[in-house]
């Protein structure tokens, strides 16, 4: 019997129609003439997936009972018995309840699929495995229903089941998800416009990844090489040469001109060592320039390049591939297409482009030369070869009568594979050439003379000769080979180790430093920056005042460039002074790499300093300029009126009567009020830009502060609804700043709320904090003018001069920062604007795992349901 498919419609959150999907499946099969029954559907009392369940068939539930209650869950067997050839199951994270079969539904799916049945099943994206962490640092709801991705990623058929944020929140608040007495709570926890957007984003991801998955699959199973240009992809080749650069910034231009397009750079490095495959200085700073245009950097071998690149392009599905002109001269190019000539011709569909740049036809510059045998084994090779021979010929002419000519040629090359062995190809050539003389004077007839008689000796002779030279090339060639791989395997570890110790580092000039010293066994490393008024000079290496020492690992720091024994300079301004002995030739290119990538440590330092003091002088700049805008005329306002008021009252020109001076009265006390608070709002921001507010936190019911605050407000007050449980946590807070807080932002939606709809005071405890919401139905904030309402003299969609300077919302959302809080606003359904206010609660989170109890496969806070 075959295995049944699974077909699995995965949604980002509850209610956004997976089991309506499910069952509006089941209809469209059975219409076609299939057999199809439903094995569990849960519909949580929503009237249109009840309706659209319909006149399905429905396998009767089975009855458990546990701790002294009933429960319900799907029946395995029965359904195993109908035999159908669909079955519907819903919720396939569901934990079953103790006494069933299988723990899981999932398991139960398994079974059923086993059987030969086509499953059709429903699950939410915060119940998989791998993002289970996520959903809760996201939601701050830990989700215990959970089901291995690999069982979701296994189904033949994997839908989507999609809707906006927004548009689930008007589906929750027309009643259409919840009863309406969780309406308000799931809007303020769970179903958050933020929670719901990332879990979309979170579906939409995982979802693309399986498609991927598919794609390069189907392409792997029908052998397809080609690329699908299903979305943009740039490929750009490095070959650690100065022009890098300018290839990156320009693949990155043509990334960018195509929304979603990926950025990818390449090295190829040759198949036959790392040595002279390109600059490593040159190499690392292009890969930090890639990352920072938020590419991604690759290193693969090759022993052909523009095979290499296309395979690596076809590799990624890379549409595009970017390449430098060539540096070669028009003579070498005669012999030679190139890289470029050549990876265009063989691209096929992927589209080329090759960049010009500064650095055409001046030639790819010295190559580092192969590192050579040491000269002591040289020395050995040419001594066997001076040495070796003559013994040879000495003994070979003892026994000329019993030896032929042909042995004697294996013989001579014999040693002369030993001398290639031992001195390389030099020695060898020398032995080579040694041979074939002896060979001719002493064994080829006419012996004793430089002349042949036969045709064939001259042909064995030279034979032996041409043998001799190719066996010491390739000997010679093997043993540099071998030395090369190790010192580029060394080189590799060390470079390797340079980049792990930057990411681990928090400061990663200070480990570049370090790492070069222990690498090298240097006793210290220094990196010194030429002051930028230090005059030039013949003298200025030597000179302490040219320099200044800008950070140093190890024992004495070096001043000057030769202060230490080895100095490498980074560019006119940057040089490495280095202690502890010399350097090696071969060392100096990784030790080039250490320095690039110290300077580019230290740039990073410099633009994170700067970006800071900039960031601080700009909102220092930014206050100052909007503090003078409002004290010329917010502050000026009440002054002008209580003036006025005192004015006409000192004055012996107008009699006033006594409701007049009343009045007149009145309005002074009001406008020396508002000027009092005024200035009161101006002197906390003032502290709480400078960090001295001064706090008390305590205990305090979040009741006790709502109700305290609306009794700030005085009459407007009375008309606030306030819906605020008694059992909620306390908060610790400064009980004066917190009525500061709700006060500002209750005046707010006072007045913005339309006659007739006052606004609402809710609260509730969510992952260990209480959430305070002030809810209104005014016209609220555009989202994309959301954060500017919590800038200090902001007076967004006022339409008078009498709301002050703009500062109750600045400074509330300041107040609940500096108490480890949160104010953030959101809308409200329906229309309006909700200030979530969101404090840490004094009840300790229960560490305690919860006791196994049957729930839905969707509980949470806010969820779909909880059976208990």
């Amino acid at each position: 019997m075959s295995r049944g498919q699974l077909r699995v419609y995965l949604g980002a959150a509850p209610g956004v129609g997976k089991t309506y999907k499910m069952l509006e499946e089941g209809h469209r099969r059975r219409e076609r003439g299939t057999d199809v029954v439903v094995g569990y559907v849960e519909c949580h009392g929503r009237r249109h997936t009840e309706a659209m369940l319909g006149d399905l068939e429905v396998v009767p539930r089975r009855t458990i009972a546990y701790r002294g209650s009933a429960f319900t869950e799907m029946d395995i067997d029965a359904v195993l018995a109908r035999k159908a050839e669909v079955v519907l199951v819903d919720e396939l994270p569901h934990t079953n309840v103790p006494g069933a079969r299988n723990a899981k539904r999932w398991q139960d799916i398994q079974e059923l699929l086993d059987a030969g049945m086509t499953v059709i099943t429903t699950v939410n994206i915060q119940h998989l495995e791998s993002i289970n962490d996520v959903v809760q640092e996201i939601t701050g709801v830990p989700q215990r229903e959970t089901v291995p991705d690999e069982i979701v990623r296994r189904a033949e058929q994997i839908e989507l089941v999609d809707m906006a944020p927004d548009a689930l929140r008007r589906r929750m608040a027309h009643g259409n998800i919840y009863a309406p007495e969780k309406i308000d709570a799931a809007l303020g926890n769970y179903f958050r416009a933020g929670n719901l957007t990332a879990l979309r984003e979170l579906a939409l991801l995982w979802v693309a990844d399986k498609v991927d998955e598919q794609l390069d699959r189907y392409r792997a199973e029908h052998h397809i090489s080609a690329t699908w240009e299903t979305r943009e992809r740039v490929v750009v080749a490095l070959t650690g040469g100065p022009e890098g650069d300018t290839l990156i910034r320009r693949a990155a231009r043509i990334a960018d001109r195509t929304k979603g397009a990926g950025l990818v750079a390449v090295h190829v490095t040759p198949s036959d060592g790392l040595t002279g495959s390109g600059d490593p200085a040159n190499l690392a700073r292009q890969r930090t320039l890639v990352e920072d245009l938020g590419g991604t950097y690759h290193q693969v071998i090759g022993s052909d390049i523009p095979t290499a690149l296309l395979d690596f392009a076809r590799g990624v599905n890379a549409t595009q591939l970017v390449l430098g002109a060539s540096r070669r001269g028009r003579l070498a190019q005669i012999f030679s297409p190139g890289v470029g000539v050549t990876t265009t011709a063989g691209s096929g569909t992927i589209d080329v482009h090759l960049v010009s740049h500064e650095e055409v036809k001046r030639g790819r510059g010295r190559v580092a030369p192969a590192n050579a045998l040491s000269w002591g084994r040289r020395g050995t090779g040419f001594a066997l070869a001076a040495l070796g021979l003559p013994a040879l010929t000495a003994l070979l002419t003892q026994v000329r009568a019993d030896v032929s000519l042909p042995s004697d040629i294996l013989l001579y090359l014999a040693w002369v594979v030993v001398v290639a062995l031992v001195g390389g190809l030099f020695p060898a050539l020398c032995a080579a050439v040694g041979g074939f003389l002896l060979l001719n004077y002493y064994f080829v007839p006419p012996i004793h003379l430089w002349t042949i008689d036969e045709w064939e000796n001259i042909l064995a002779l030279f034979v032996f000769l041409a043998v001799a030279v190719a066996v010491s090339a390739t000997v010679d060639a093997a043993a540099r080979r071998t030395r090369e791989a190790a010192s580029a395997r060394a080189e590799a570890l060390t470079l390797s180790t340079l980049a792990g110790s930057v990411l681990r580092g928090s400061r990663p000039l200070p480990a570049v430093l370090d790492q070069l010293r222990e690498a090298f066994g240097l006793t210290g490393v220094s990196l010194l920056e030429r002051r930028p008024d230090a005059p030039p000079g013949p003298q200025e290496r030597h000179d302490p005042a040219v320099w200044r020492l800008t950070a140093s690992v190890g024992d004495k720091p070096c001043l000057t460039p030769t202060d230490g024994e080895v100095d490498i300079p980074i560019d006119p301004d940057l040089t490495l002074a280095l202690r502890g002995g010399p350097l090696a030739a071969a060392d100096r290119r990784v030790v080039e790499a250490f320095a690039a990538q110290a300077a580019v440590a230290l740039r990073q330092e410099r633009l994170a300093e700067q970006a800071a003091t900039a960031s601080t002088l700009a909102e220092a700049d930014k206050l100052r300029t909007a503090l003078l805008s409002a004290v010329s005329h917010d502050l000026r306002t009440p002054l002008a009126s209580a003036k006025a008021a005192i004015t006409s009252l000192r004055s012996h020109d107008v009699v006033f009567d006594e409701h007049d001076r009343d009045e007149l009265l009145a309005t002074a006390d009001e406008s020396l009020d508002r000027l009092v608070r005024l200035v009161e709002n101006l002197l906390d921001m003032s502290r709480l830009q400078a960090g001295v507010l001064g706090m008390s936190p305590q205990p305090m019911s979040a009741g006790e502060a709502v109700a305290k605050a609306v009794d700030q407000l005085g009459t407007p007050g009375r008309d606030v609804r306030i819906q605020v449980p008694d059992e909620l946590a306390e908060i610790n807070v400064d009980p004066a700043l917190l009525e500061r807080i709700l006060a500002n932002v209750l005046s707010n939606a006072l007045r913005h709320s339309p006659p007739g709809r006052p606004p609402m005071v809710t609260a509730s405890e969510h992952a260990g904090y209480v959430e305070v919401r002030v809810i209104d139905h005014g016209p609220g904030i555009p989202v994309a003018d959301r954060e500017r309402v919590f800038l200090p003299f902001q007076r967004l969609g006022d339409r008078d001069n009498d709301t002050g300077v703009g500062l109750g919302l600045a400074l509330s959302r300041g107040l609940a920062e500096a108490m480890n809080g949160t104010l953030e606003p959101d809308t409200t359904p329906g229309g309006g604007l909700t200030m979530t206010l969101r404090l840490p609660g004094t009840r300790p989170l229960d560490p305690s795992p919860v006791p196994a109890q049957p729930t839905d496969a969707n509980t949470h806070s806010g969820g779909e349901a909880t059976r208990t």
